[in-house]
């Protein structure tokens, strides 16, 4: 195919563009069977999702202990030790203060409820001044918002006890990860093995690219997860937050997803704090400020830089519609996506504009 003009060009375009609706609407009108569906698969897809991470991260470290004439197994063996060594000596001090401070925090809870409480009581009764109208609407908006926040913490709360329920499920992670550092070139091989011998250098061109793309990224994203969260505990240490490492560790987690994923992690710290004092809610909110505005303008571009290419109209639209079809999980795993589709799309298109 050969494109003669920008009407060919533009035709082709659209074409895409019609496709990839029509899929998005058969996707919503088998919503509910899917959802049926993802449960099943996705208890099966974590633990190999969970190892091509582990992958991506390790593998740089054992492709240059294999550049130094070491036999591969050998560096992944070494790898692993000192793993178990690093993680040993974390769980050993980290763990014990981060099982207190939650424990504490439930112990606490019903205490910041109250307060809370309290709070929307005294600004009702400041209200009273208001028009019936407006103060009616204010009340139910405050009480709606102390229902959605109670009822957030609690779906965090039950979601951090599965979990740890389904932590048997990543006692097979290791073994996944040692095998795919092993035998990933004989991976890739059987894959491309699949597709017709016309399409073969085609696919290990993309398959390349894919692998560059998503290496970067999950290395880069966890890397900028690791000093956010490590500012945040600096800070909330600085002004006296408690549950300093509990808060910091959901701050961490929750920035792999774009743009939104900050304001989801400041919230526990932002109702935390409501609970201690006015004085600590603007401390928490400035500290989560500051930590936002070092990610988004030092840490983020000095490591991703641009590694993924991608237009943040584009990301905020992919990540609405991942996490509406597929929860967290499509939330977390909406950008990798889509990464792989423009890939894909930037390939067939060049090659079919050389033709």
């Amino acid at each position: 195919m050969k494109f003669q003009d920008h009407k060919d060009r533009a035709l082709y375009i659209a074409v895409f563009v019609l496709i990839i609706l029509a899929s998005l609407d058969l996707i919503g009108q088998l919503r509910e069977f899917l959802f049926d569906m993802w449960d099943i698969v996705w208890a099966i897809l974590l633990p190999l999702v969970v190892s091509i991470i582990a992958t991506y991260v390790l593998r740089p470290v054992v492709d240059a202990l294999v550049a130094r004439k070491v036999p591969r197994t050998l560096s992944i063996l070494i790898i692993y030790a000192i793993l178990a060594i690093f993680l040993t000596v974390i769980f050993l001090n980290a763990l014990p203060l981060l099982s207190l401070q939650i424990q504490a925090f439930i112990r606490q809870l019903p205490g910041y409820v109250a307060a809370i409480d309290d709070l929307i009581d005294r600004l009702s009764f400041a209200t009273r001044i208001l028009p019936n109208g407006v103060r009616v609407a204010l009340e139910k908006t405050l009480n709606s918002a102390e229902s959605d926040l109670l009822g957030g913490l609690s779906r965090t709360l039950i979601g951090v006890k599965d979990m740890v329920s389904g932590a048997i499920q990543a006692f097979i992670v290791p073994f996944l990860v040692f095998y795919l550092l092993k035998d990933y070139s004989l991976f890739t091989a059987l894959l491309v093995r699949v597709f017709p011998k016309r399409s073969r250098k085609t696919v290990e061109e993309i398959l390349e690219r894919i692998d560059q793309s998503l290496g970067r990224y999950v290395r880069g994203q966890l890397f900028v997860m690791l000093l956010v969260g490590v500012a945040t505990f600096i800070g909330m240490l600085i002004v006296g937050m408690p549950y300093a490492l509990m808060l910091s560790l959901i701050v961490a987690l929750t920035n792999i997803i774009p743009y939104i994923g900050p304001f989801i992690g400041a919230a526990p710290a932002l109702f935390m704090a409501l609970g201690v004092s006015h004085v600590m809610l603007f401390k928490v909110l400035l500290v989560n400020l500051v930590v936002q505005q070092l990610e988004g303008n030092i840490f983020s571009p000095w490591i991703m830089g641009k590694t993924m290419n991608l237009h943040p109209l584009l990301i905020l639209l992919a990540v609405m519609f991942a996490g509406e079809v597929a929860g967290v999980a499509g939330l977390i795993f909406a950008v990798p996506i889509v990464a792989v589709l423009k890939v894909i799309f930037d390939h067939v298109s060049h090659h079919a504009m050389e033709k």
